[in-house]
């Protein structure tokens, strides 16, 4: 603790204590501020504090349960809620404390309602609840907030899963904490005054179609980004509402909500253009959400006419080919596409079709499927659909395999059309699979070979993807983090 001249720590100005606590993470902070009563003083500072990333349950960081940490999150949110300028939250089941109800991972296989197992989703519900009415409660009044975003891994508490409305009413008699968040969602909407990014995520019970209502003038006329998904409700964001937001550059939905209407209304002419749009189209909310109604050819071509940079992310879970190729329209700036499928197969028309309409905008393109089997994309393996889309999409700049058979040759194809502008090849391991016919021609361990073929194709070190969780992870949780990750791009 001893400085030059014998000068202690403590002799330091707040100011220079708080300047040097600004090169520390948010957690050596808290650690720092355990040290005096000085040290925690300085830990109060506003200007420590203007961005705050929470992630809640899931084992997050080996800490403990959900129920475990929300004493944390009570105490973080408590003293910095008021004044945080950015608050990123992830609330996620624990790990090892609703696992035994997953098959594949990220994927809810039927099971019979264990009484023991559906008493711990039950406190599993309670917690989340309590975590958000925390969260909500403590930035009801913080007139200085600009960014909020919420991830909310709960599509496992919802009617899909192990609880119906019977077990729900029971963990929330008559909805009154799921009211309560609704309406703390309106307070903070309503008080805010320079909100520019929004985003709420599979949020179990926060947003209804009518919270934008509540946005306060001041922040609908600097709103930049907003992000709204819930496939269990109806669309969430309005033509009257989206109509405030003219400054809008970045927007987030379901498929099924980008209607007509509101692709003609972000084409209009007094508003800002827009420059990136994500869509998550699911297969299994399509009974319920049709696709009648969404953009059509048209409505794309007046909308990529009004906005002349727009970029579209578009992440497709266990939808069929059939229903890909109506949403797929040729005039749909496609930069980045996920295919994630548990019961469906991707085929080879599908692929080609991407591979024609969009091989000059697509840079992303990925592939998975979490279900046993490794189907062949291609009936003739010299002619493969991922080296077609590799060799006529220009821009591609990322590439990631799981669950279809990938050969050898071909991916070695790839990495040699593509380069090292190809910055990501993620193949898993089990995916690959070795031509019979070309073994007889090698020398060596042809595992060996394919590494060092990709690698001197890529320009650099490359080696195929080991741990599947590398390339596997829970859809909704990529998608959200890809949404961000492209939406700042703009």
């Amino acid at each position: 603790m001893a400085l030059y001249g014998c000068v202690g720590a403590m002799a330091l100005p707040s100011e220079l204590i708080v300047h040097i606590f600004s090169f520390l993470s948010d957690r050596d902070k808290l650690r720092a501020s355990s040290v005096c009563s000085r040290w925690r003083e300085c830990l109060f500072y506003p200007s420590l504090w203007t961005e705050l990333k929470l992630r809640v349950g899931g084992g997050a960081n080996r800490e403990g349960s959900g129920s475990e940490q929300t004493p944390r999150l009570e105490f973080l949110m408590r003293n910095f809620g008021s004044f945080v300028r950015e608050l990123h939250l992830e609330v996620t089941p624990v790990d090892g404390y609703l696992s035994p109800l997953s098959g594949v991972e990220g994927r809810i296989e039927p099971v019979e309602r264990d009484p023991q197992l559906l008493d711990r989703w039950k406190d599993a519900m309670i917690t989340y609840l309590e975590q958000v009415l925390c969260v909500l409660g403590c930035i009801r009044n913080n007139r200085n907030l600009q960014k909020l975003s919420l991830y909310g891994d709960t599509c496992i508490l919802q009617d899909e899963g192990i609880l119906d409305s019977a077990d729900l009413q029971q963990v929330d008699q008559g909805g009154k904490k799921i009211k309560e968040i609704q309406q703390l969602l309106v307070e903070v909407l309503s008080n805010s005054r320079k909100i520019k990014w929004l985003s709420s995520a599979f949020m179990l019970g926060v947003v209804t179609p009518c919270s934008l209502a509540s946005l306060s003038n001041h922040s609908a006329g600097s709103l930049e980004h907003l992000g709204l998904l819930d496939n269990q409700l109806p669309c969430l964001v309005s033509p009257v509402e989206l109509e405030r937001l003219v400054h809008l550059r970045s927007l987030a939905l379901n498929f099924c909500d980008f209607t007509s209407e509101l692709s003609h209304l972000l084409a209009g002419g007094d508003r800002a253009p827009l420059h990136r749009l994500s869509l998550m189209l699911n297969g299994a909310a399509l009974e319920a959400k049709p696709l009648d109604g969404t953009a059509s050819e048209d409505d794309w071509k007046a909308l990529v006419e009004r906005s002349a940079n727009l970029r579209v992310y578009v992440m497709a879970l266990d939808v069929c080919s059939q229903d890909l190729l109506r949403v797929l329209k040729p005039s749909l700036p496609l930069e980045r596409i996920h295919l994630d499928s548990y019961s469906t197969l991707v085929t080879d028309g599908t692929l080609e079709l991407i591979a024609q309409q969009y091989n000059k905008t697509l840079s992303h393109f990925v592939l998975m499927r979490d279900d046993t089997g490794f189907p062949d994309l291609g009936i003739n393996r010299n002619e493969d659909p991922l080296v077609l889309l590799a060799w006529r999409c220009v821009h591609l700049s990322v590439l990631v395999i799981h669950g279809y058979t990938v050969w050898s040759h071909n991916l070695v194809a790839i990495s040699r059309l593509r380069g090292s502008s190809l910055k990501v090849l993620a193949v898993s391991e089990e995916s690959i699979d070795f031509d019979p016919d070309q073994r007889v021609f090698m020398e060596g361990d042809p595992v060996h070979n394919l590494v060092k073929e990709v690698s001197l194709g890529l320009g650099r070190v490359w080696h195929p993807s080991m741990d599947s969780n590398l390339v596997l992870s829970e859809p909704t949780q990529h998608f959200h983090r890809e949404m961000q990750s492209f939406s700042l791009g703009m």
